[in-house]
């Protein structure tokens, strides 16, 4: 196991060309929120845009579409009224779960994204716990897909763990079998992907807060869509999400920093990463 440092990520960071369009940076989608669980797609959207995505496109029901485009003009919209025309292929990278509900209709949603997607995904959230509820959808799961429980979801989808030892443990083994990424989110966020395996050293507890895995799945959706490959998206995400988190610090606490204040930092976070 590798500790995710500065040393590790900075390398990793694409710069951007100068000549550059909003086309070379790719096109993200992001299904997320429900009627009273909008909040996740707004702070996903916000964080996606913050690590430089081209263009993003979020689904969310249509009557809760005042409430996404206000905080986030940016971002381009499409309804879940009529998921079933929406072309997966047309899009860059995809992520999908956060605030989507347990409903059959979720559930469907979910089954159809994962038999049909063809460019990188993410799974999160209600989209895990749907997982849980349908193991054999787990089988159809895309080659690198990334799947980012915290510890609970991630009992529901691979059985109780007692440790988080044994969480680790199961999680290489998991993702060694199932070709994916895995992020198992906690006070030191774990990354197991194939034969590698990697331990963030960022972020403190101001992070443990609703909508934090919000902002990471949005993350790690903007650089999927910019053609990073999953776990070095995976590893970029996780630290830098970490790294905003302990930036915020300097005019936040623990207790007071919200993960809005912590997406408001990304600016500073990639400019200490390219210093």
């Amino acid at each position: 196991m590798k500790e995710l440092t500065l040393k590790v990520v900075k390398p990793i960071l694409k710069v951007r060309d100068v000549n550059s369009h909003k086309g070379t940076f790719g096109h993200a989608l992001l299904i997320a929120g429900s009627k009273g669980m909008i909040g996740s797609a707004v702070i996903g959207a916000k964080a996606c845009l913050r690590c430089g995505v081209g263009l993003l496109t979020v689904n969310i029901p249509e009557e809760e579409r005042t409430i996404l485009q206000i905080p986030v003009p940016e971002a381009m919209l499409s309804f879940r009224e009529r998921i079933m025309e929406l072309n997966l292929d047309k899009y860059s990278s995809i992520v999908i779960g956060p605030g989507i509900g347990l409903s059959l209709d979720s559930e469907i949603l979910l089954k159809n994204v994962v038999k049909n997607c063809k460019v990188p995904l993410l799974i999160d959230a209600d989209g895990l716990n749907l997982l849980a509820k349908n193991q054999d959808f787990i089988k159809l799961l895309p080659k690198n897909t990334i799947l980012t429980p915290h510890p609970k979801e991630f009992d529901r989808l691979f059985g109780k763990n007692e440790t988080t030892e044994e969480r680790i443990n199961t999680a290489k083994l998991k993702a060694k079998e199932l070709n994916v990424v895995i992020v198992l989110k906690g006070h030191q966020t774990f990354i197991a992907a194939g034969n590698e395996s990697f331990l963030n050293t960022t972020g403190n507890s101001g992070l443990a807060k609703a909508g934090s895995g919000d902002a990471l799945s949005g993350i790690i959706l903007s650089f999927l869509a910019q053609n990073y490959e999953a776990l070095e998206a995976a590893k970029l995400g996780v630290f830098i999400l970490g790294l905003a988190a302990d930036l915020c610090l300097e005019t936040q606490s623990f207790e007071s920093m919200l993960i809005t204040d912590v997406i408001e930092n990304m600016g500073m976070t990639f400019k200490k990463i390219s210093e």
